[in-house]
């Protein structure tokens, strides 16, 4: 199996936090698409297996059009075998999903929406520069569940000021919609974003990490008595509705990445486009491909198998580590993961009760509930340097 991901660079406005690449001018936008386009077909010898999955990231895909959409998934129909029922992706704003809209989406093969909410209170959608209103988001919900059974919504945790009662708020609402699937990340602050420059300026309050830390506690204290499963850091699904498309990234599945700024993971190497419209655009008219690569050593491997690994519930399996990357790698392993075990920051465990999609080994490394915020530490303080 393999993956598509296709990366739309246009917002309406810029959100504070946000570093991600985009443009806020739409006027090169059937350009762009037509680009993305032929970058498919100028790709389609670089993955033989059946596409499973493809996902409409951004930026803000939902600005593209029905005709738009249409012309890039004809395009991936033509150069690719797909399978029959693929799992496809939308991120979409709720400003964007109006009933009409919705309806439209419905009828089209996408089958996936992923909501950016972030939150249901007004004054944090103000703080972070959100473009929707949390009346849109109730409402984009409340009609894009009668259409839609799978349904994701992003939700940001350990906003300043923002107490508990108020998160725990925020999640209800997800839960008394009925909504199967939540990506939820802590506030950070990116080099370069406005959000680092008004936090220095003291226009903006600094990030409090007890308080993010706080409010991860009470998401997976609250996901899990709502029948969510915690699958990995961010995310939490119901059975049968995890994501399948960001499984296949922790997982080491090939994907391609089409458009600026987008990433490919093809067997052991790595590329990425430029993060540049016109460059992209410009690139592709002249059948060229803008972009980048690197070819994973097996010190690179097995630092990312690890950090993914760590990061879900399926663990890293030690015996692949053995099997995959020899004994000096596992006896490594083994040495430094002992302090965090000491700490109950990890564990060696051999058998999972949760319900997932499949079996897990029995000789698995994970982080423990203590050691799930502290994962990407954790992971760091374990790679082959």
């Amino acid at each position: 199996m393999a993956g598509i991901y296709l990366h739309i660079p246009f917002c309406k406005q810029a959100c504070f936090y946000c570093d991600f690449h985009f443009s806020t001018s739409v006027k090169r936008k059937s350009e762009m698409v037509d680009a993305i386009c032929k970058e498919i077909a100028l790709r389609k010898r670089e993955i033989d297996d059946v596409i499973e999955t493809i996902y409409f990231g951004g930026g803000t895909p939902s600005l593209l059009s029905e005709q738009e959409l249409e012309q890039i998934l004809n395009t991936i129909w033509a150069n690719f075998e797909v399978n029959e029922s693929p799992e496809i992706t939308l991120e979409a704003n709720p400003d964007d999903l109006t009933e009409e809209r919705i309806i439209q989406l419905s009828n089209s093969p996408i089958n996936r929406l992923s909501i950016g909410i972030q939150s249901f209170f007004e004054e944090e959608l103000k703080s972070m520069n959100r473009v929707h209103t949390a009346t849109e988001s109730l409402n984009c919900l409340s009609v894009a569940t009668g259409y839609f059974e799978n349904i994701t919504v992003d939700l940001i945790y350990g906003i300043p000021n923002m107490s508990s009662e108020k998160w725990k708020q925020n999640l209800q609402k997800v839960f008394d919609l009925g909504i199967s699937h939540i990506s939820s990340y802590a506030l950070t602050v990116e080099s370069k974003t406005a959000l680092e420059s008004f936090i220095k300026k003291g226009i903006y309050p600094p990030l409090d990490e007890q308080l993010a830390s706080e409010h991860f506690n009470i998401l997976v204290e609250e996901t899990a008595n709502n029948g969510f499963v915690h699958y990995e850091t961010s995310n939490f699904g119901k059975d049968g509705f995890f994501s399948k498309h960001n499984t296949s990234y922790w997982k080491g599945v090939s994907y391609l990445g089409i458009g600026p700024s987008a990433h490919s993971f093809i067997g052991n190497t790595r590329s990425w486009n430029v993060a540049n419209n016109a460059k992209y655009i410009n690139a592709i008219e002249q059948g060229e491909l803008p972009s980048e690569n690197e070819v994973l050593s097996e010190k690179d491997q097995f630092n990312e198998y690890i950090m993914t690994g760590l990061r879900t519930i399926w663990g890293v399996d030690l015996q692949k580590i053995k099997m995959d990357f020899g004994n000096a790698y596992f006896d490594y392993l083994k040495t430094t993961s002992e302090k965090f075990i000491t700490q109950g920051l990890l564990e060696i465990s051999n058998c999972h009760s949760e319900p997932v999609e499949e079996s897990l080994n029995s000789n698995v490394l994970r982080t423990t509930q203590k050691g799930k915020f502290l994962v990407d530490g954790i992971a760091s303080d374990l790679f082959m340097i």
